[in-house]
């Protein structure tokens, strides 16, 4: 089942979203995110834009979310989106399927386009992106300081 995210839904947010903080390049936070700094931001982001979950058997397996892409007026028909999946739900359809919800939502919402920025190397968040008909539009080089190294980020692009 995929619905609206709500605040309560954060503490398992966080429990998907924090290993990907500590451990990888995928976030370009460095320090995890509390359940009460979640919640915060699913409210926030839900006065503007839709969060969703999937869920089964009560338990979440990933979230997407969309969010502002840059403050200038001229910017406002397009939107930045975001996936996470539970570490063991890879390759199961969640991200997708997710998408498969965001995307249609956004579009009826009068969003123009959507830009996925992903971490580089990432070949899951890429193929992802892709099948869900996204196509490379940038990438640039050595933006973020994360697990001692510098990390290049790809935007995808789809227009809605």
């Amino acid at each position: 089942m995929i619905r609206l995210a709500t605040p309560s839904d954060a503490e398992a947010i966080t429990a998907i979203y924090n290993p990907y903080v500590a451990e990888t390049i995928i976030s370009f936070e460095t320090a995890p995110v509390p359940v009460a700094e979640m919640a915060v931001r699913i409210q926030r982001t839900l006065e503007a834009y839709p969060w969703y979950v999937r869920e089964e058997d009560g338990a979440i397996l990933g979230y997407s979310y969309a969010s502002q892409w840059k403050s200038r007026h001229a910017y406002r028909f397009a939107v930045e989106t975001t996936v996470y999946v539970a570490p063991d739900q890879y390759r199961k359809g969640i991200g997708s399927s997710l998408y498969q919800v965001l995307l249609p939502e956004l579009r009826a919402r009068g969003f123009h386009t959507a830009l996925g920025g992903i971490s580089l190397p990432n070949e899951a968040s890429v193929a992802l992106h892709e099948r869900c008909g996204f196509r490379q539009a940038g990438q640039l080089p050595q933006v973020g300081w994360k697990c001692g190294r510098w990390v290049d980020v790809g935007y995808w692009a789809l227009v809605l």
